[in-house]
């Protein structure tokens, strides 16, 4: 259902039936393991910094912008390049 390159790909899919028996899929919640002191290094955000290209440039996939959000515990991708002079962290390995 989900490409491998997904923050949804290893989750489970439930289903749950209403009353009037539609079942419906649902992706079962996702926790993030604890971070661990040097699985990340850091980027200092400039003017302009959008987070599609941060990821880009250290992961090289624009769409992986959600593991940088997982190793910064941050539910907001603008918020982290929002302020020039921020230092985000970025795992090597992707995500947490």
């Amino acid at each position: 259902m989900f490409t491998s390159t997904s923050r949804y790909a290893n989750l489970e899919i439930a289903k749950y039936t209403t009353l009037d028996r539609r079942v419906i899929a649902y992706v079962r919640r996702r926790f993030l393991p604890p971070l661990i002191d040097g699985d990340f290094f850091e980027h200092e955000v400039i003017d302009g910094d959008r987070l599609d290209n941060v990821t880009a440039r250290y992961l090289g996939d624009p769409e992986q912008f959600w593991r940088v959000c997982d190793v910064n515990t941050d539910l907001q991708p603008d918020d982290l390049t929002a302020e020039p002079g921020r230092r985000i962290r970025i795992s090597p390995l992707g995500g947490v």
